[in-house]
């Protein structure tokens, strides 16, 4: 692994762009999914339909989505960021609207005959109630992201799959296997931390 040590540089450039790209897309995502979430677990009848544009969504492979939005967005981070964002919204919104749904209802009577409004009862009760279910969906989304971010590269956005794509395309082993391993260790990393926050979320839950 004698060129990992002497491309340093590279490497912390690749492994910058992208948790960038993760980041970013992981937080437009949740913000997007949020919003339709609680709107989705209101309104039952709008639940179906969402399911399944997101639904058909997530099963478009991920290159080939890549590919559809250059015509409309161009090369770089953009695509990438809008891929990344619609391959998250059906884990997101999902865990958001069951989270709020599995709520107990005589919880929600019982604050709601203390006078509480829609919006006192969403942030005081549903949310702190809900919020295992959706950290559990956050952290599938950023691990799904972080593996499905390294194809990105194909269409310029940078990041760990421009180790691999070049790797690949030279015959150079190393680089595969740093870009790969560096990969695994963020999906690995943001998985422990999610989950450690969803465990401790649990547990004041249910104490």
């Amino acid at each position: 692994m004698r060129w990992a040590l002497t491309h340093l540089d590279d490497i912390g450039q690749a492994t910058w762009e992208h948790a960038v790209l993760v980041v970013v897309s992981v937080s437009v995502a949740f913000l997007i999914s949020f919003a339709v979430g609680i709107w989705a677990s209101r309104q039952p009848r709008v639940y179906p339909p969402i399911m399944g544009i997101t639904a058909l969504l997530y099963t478009i492979p991920s290159l080939a989505l890549f590919a559809l939005l250059i015509p409309l967005v161009g090369l770089g981070r953009v695509p990438a960021i809008i891929g990344l964002v619609a391959y998250s919204l059906l884990i997101l919104i999902r865990n958001i609207a069951t989270g709020l749904r599995e709520v107990p209802a005589d919880v929600v009577e019982a604050a709601l005959g203390m006078g509480m409004s829609s919006w006192q009862l969403l942030v005081t009760i549903e949310l702190p109630l809900a919020m295992p279910i959706i950290i559990a969906g956050l952290r599938i989304a950023t691990v799904t992201v972080v593996g499905i971010a390294t194809i990105a590269a194909y269409i310029n956005a940078g990041g760990l799959g421009t180790l691999i794509f070049t790797g690949i395309a030279q015959d150079f082993p190393a680089k595969i296997v740093v870009g790969a391993g560096l990969a695994s260790a963020m999906a690995v990393g943001a998985d422990a931390g999610l989950s450690r926050l969803e465990r401790r979320l649990r547990a004041s839950r249910e104490a």
